[in-house]
């Protein structure tokens, strides 16, 4: 049984208390589909519902930390050292076309290092969670990640740019590269339950760019926690601030990185 902190159980109940009212309006988007109304406009109110209450629990418990989150303005705490990094809902056109695959992302930073994360899947009920140096845990079972060795029985995730975002022809040159030495590649549409599903071996490994701090803060953690690795795409640099990640198992770490780095 694992002994969370104060500070950790503070982010499940945040987490939880969110998770019921995005629950309810997942419900309602069936309904959306065929309706006058715009769906877009109603998953940007439950997000930011989800938002006010984590929010909202969190500075009640600890009024002094400062806060990031993805639809908010980031606040100063009193106590600089300590903030807190959400995503209210990462896979939100997951939940918007009615595909139960989406998550909460609640981190605590503390001195610019990620110390305690938390990722919670309301429609599976399962809770990831980690503290720097106790290890990362999906509900009370100790996580630990994958111990395939041979790449070709090994699955990956990706991010694939999608709209007018950047990066398109890069990330098909990296798929082109790595499907012909893998089992395969999924493309789930939440980075923050990609890096929880490669904490929990579920997958092999990941990488994206184009994200934000609030999108693979907790996960990041979860890895390193769960004895995996963590790096940016191009250098040896603070995922957080680039905004790249590639994140494996430690056995395939290396040979993953080198076949993504070599896909120019």
């Amino acid at each position: 049984m694992p002994n969370f902190s104060a500070t950790l159980n503070v982010m499940i109940k945040a987490a939880r208390k969110a998770a019921r009212s995005l629950l309810k309006d997942f419900g309602e988007v069936e309904h959306l589909q065929a309706s006058t109304k715009s769906p877009g406009d109603f998953v940007s109110k439950a997000d930011l519902r989800a938002e006010k209450i984590i929010r909202e629990e969190l500075e009640h418990a600890r009024p002094f930390y400062g806060w990031v989150g993805e639809e908010s303005e980031e606040v100063i705490g009193k106590d600089p050292t300590r903030r807190w990094i959400v995503d209210p809902l990462d896979g939100t056109s997951n939940f918007l076309h009615g595909i139960p695959h989406w998550a909460i992302s609640i981190a605590l930073e503390h001195k610019k290092e990620i110390v305690i994360g938390v990722i919670h899947d309301p429609v599976k009920d399962e809770y990831y969670v980690a503290e720097k140096g106790n290890g990362a845990w999906l509900n009370e079972k100790r996580l630990r990640v994958s111990g395939r060795e041979n790449m070709l029985e090994m699955l990956f995730a990706t991010g694939i740019p999608f709209a007018n975002k950047g990066g398109l022809s890069t990330t098909l040159k990296e798929i082109n590269a790595l499907m012909p030495r893998c089992s395969g590649l999924r493309r789930n549409g939440s980075a923050a339950l990609d890096l929880a599903y490669v904490a929990a071996g579920r997958l092999d490994g990941y990488w994206e760019r184009g994200l934000h701090s609030w999108d693979i803060a907790a996960g990041t953690l979860l890895i390193k926690e769960a004895g995996g690795l963590v790096n940016c795409l191009d250098k040896d640099f603070d995922p957080l601030l680039d905004g790249s990640v590639i994140a494996a198992s430690n056995k395939v770490f290396q040979e993953f990185s080198d076949i993504i780095s070599s896909a120019k």
